[in-house]
């Protein structure tokens, strides 16, 4: 069993910086397919960036690939996303996710096996 646990969500203006942090308990993290999903009021769950097993492979929403980072640190079991430029419509609640399927990267929540709680960032214009 995986657990997720996200962090450094919070409420920031409009330019700024934030980084979220997902920690994956149990012995898995290096075959974890992993990515970050937001939701924001009314709408789906859509995917923001994935990276693969290995960190080789990496996706980006057009609307933030040039805005943010994923990354993930094995030693530490942990997933990063590095979000700067923040505009108000990067307000959401961002989830973590994952899988141990074998997929090239996780960007499709019907694929998602194991979800953090959320954390909320709110961009303020």
């Amino acid at each position: 069993q995986v657990q997720l646990v996200e962090s450094g969500g919070g409420l920031v203006q409009a330019g700024g910086s934030l980084t979220l942090s997902c920690a994956a308990s149990g012995r898995a993290f290096s075959r974890l397919s992993m990515g970050w999903f937001r939701q924001a009021p009314g709408k789906e769950r859509e995917s923001v960036a994935a990276i693969g097993w290995s960190g080789s492979r990496t996706y980006y929403k057009d609307a933030v690939k040039t805005r943010f980072t994923i990354s993930r640190d094995t030693a530490k079991n942990t997933m990063y996303l590095q979000m700067n430029s923040l505009k108000p419509e990067d307000t959401a609640v961002y989830y973590c996710g994952a899988t141990l399927r074998i997929v090239s990267v996780l960007t499709n929540t019907n694929e998602v096996d194991y979800w953090g709680q959320g954390t909320q960032v709110t961009v303020s214009s």
